[in-house]
């Protein structure tokens, strides 16, 4: 007999960001109806390397009624307005992938196009310098900016960095008070129905047996639900993203506060920069058939810009994703749902997605087949759009001076990717997929950073004649001006946010 009624009881298995967003965002929406338990040891550690976020992260903090200055206070967060992007196209490239769009879109017209036809007819120009992101970046500074006076300009479009750890106890903070039980202790057994093959409950170190309806796993890379006890498979992309190793060490702050993480490429991989309050992250994501991890690990000390705070972590993993990320009763969450390197900051909003993508589809305990499929599809689809557009960058790489990057230029890639790439370079335009997590100014950004440079543009741009082009575009520069000189300091904004009040 299909059972209707409702899920009554919750188990996260696993902490950590992904376990405490979930349970910060079920005990939010669903805690009136539903009993949400915790499971997570504290001898197990976390990974632990997703400290620069995208803007759906305020999205996530909205929902759940966040007060952002708290948040600032509680995480150590600094504000990001983009990515900055060195040696990637060729050695000696720099670009930022900010937040934002570059100009003002005219007339249904977005405005790379009016600046493509500028170009090629002959004027020197960067899009950058018509990016607001850009100046108040490269200024050092930030404020929180809505739109930019009477103009159609939109304001800043900012994210966080910030430490990770510390927002998954925010987190656990808040769901405890909400009403989310935690408990302390290593899953050691998960026990299957053996009518269905769902799990009925898990069997702690202590012998504590619970049980639950369903069951999140948060585990990480193990996947000791979705792979361990119920067999689903793993996807390996490391043909597409060959990185498979990391090291990581904070280090001491420097100054300027930099709005911006830094992405800069070495031989056989790239190092993130992430200024937080009171330090810096670092890392070097790398791939192991080509350095070795003393080599790689040098390189990341060499590269410091302060003096390190702890030891080198070192961390393995294989990029890709699970076949299916909710089979039967399971859902996976996190690192057991999937790895994507923390190239553009999208591990964490995968994780708010999927719990978001969860609760719109949240299952009576027949666990309808129409709702599996329907979320196994959508969270598919974000996560082989993210896969595309990170492949974009080591894809367009100009470099051939390491067997690495060599690799990454010739290399084969999806044909999703190599259709966008196309059609941008013909005339500049990007189709995109309502369900891509990256806007078209994204795309643009990274293509051009990157020297796609397109041999044409829409002929809608031809509206305007030579001296309206040339003063449209003359007038985003002033505005872009005028908008960046009386911003404050990044680093006083912070400072004053995280000011007791």
């Amino acid at each position: 007999m299909i059972d209707h009624a409702p899920i009554k009881k919750v188990i996260i298995v696993g902490g950590g960001t992904a376990g405490w967003i979930a349970a910060a965002s079920l005990s939010k929406l669903l805690g009136a109806v539903v009993d949400i338990e915790l499971i997570e040891s504290d001898a197990i550690g976390t990974v632990g390397v997703g400290e620069a976020t995208i803007p759906q992260i305020r999205r996530l903090n909205g929902v759940l009624g966040i007060d952002e200055r708290e948040f600032l206070r509680a995480t150590k967060a600094t504000f990001k307005l983009g990515i900055e992007f060195n040696n990637w196209g060729r050695k000696g490239d720099s670009y930022l992938h900010t937040f934002g769009d570059a100009g003002i879109n005219l007339t249904n017209l977005h405005f790379h196009h009016y600046w493509l036809r500028s170009v090629l007819s002959g004027t020197e120009s960067s899009l950058w310098d018509h990016s607001l992101h850009h100046r108040a970046a490269y200024a050092h500074k930030f404020a929180h900016l809505e739109r930019v006076g009477k103009t159609s300009m939109t304001g800043l479009a900012y994210a966080y960095h910030f430490d990770a750890g510390e927002y998954a106890l925010f987190l656990r903070r808040y769901a405890e008070k909400a009403g989310v039980t935690r408990t302390e202790g290593k899953v050691e057994t998960v026990q299957l129905n053996p009518e269905n093959g769902y799990i009925q409950s898990v069997t702690l170190e202590s012998g504590k047996i619970v049980k639950g309806d369903l069951f999140i796993d948060c585990s990480g890379f193990r996947g000791l639900l979705i792979g361990d006890a119920l067999k689903v498979q793993y996807e390996d992309w490391s043909h597409y993203l060959p990185c498979n190793r990391a090291v990581a060490i904070p280090c001491e702050s420097t100054t300027p506060l930099l709005p911006y993480t830094k992405a800069t490429a070495h031989e056989a991989g790239w190092q993130w920069r992430i200024p937080l309050q009171h330090r810096t992250g670092n890392g070097h994501v790398y791939c192991d058939g080509f350095t070795d991890q003393e080599s790689a690990t040098q390189t990341l000390l060499d590269n410091l810009d302060g003096a390190p705070t702890a030891d080198p972590k070192h961390l393995r993993f294989t990029t890709g994703r699970r076949k299916e990320f909710w089979h039967k009763n399971c859902v996976s969450l996190g690192l057991a749902s999937g790895f994507l390197e923390p190239l553009e900051s999208t591990s964490i909003h995968l994780i708010q997605s999927n719990v978001s993508r969860l609760i719109q589809l949240f299952p009576n305990r027949d666990f309808a087949q129409a709702q599996i499929d329907e979320y196994n599809r959508l969270i598919g689809k974000e996560y082989d759009t993210v896969r595309d557009f990170l492949i974009l960058h080591y894809k367009l790489t100009q470099r051939d001076d390491t067997e690495f990057w060599r690799y990454c230029r010739h290399m084969d890639v999806p044909d999703s990717l190599t259709a966008k790439m196309d059609l941008f370079a013909q005339n500049g335009t990007i189709y995109h997929d309502p369900e891509d997590l990256f806007r078209e100014s994204s795309w643009v950004q990274v293509m051009l950073g990157q020297n796609l440079m397109p041999s044409g543009y829409h002929p809608m741009a031809d509206r305007l004649d030579e001296k309206q082009l040339s003063d449209f575009l003359g007038s985003v520069k002033t505005i872009i001006d005028k908008s960046v000189t009386p911003l404050p300091a990044h680093q006083d904004y912070v400072a004053a946010a995280v000011r007791p009040s």
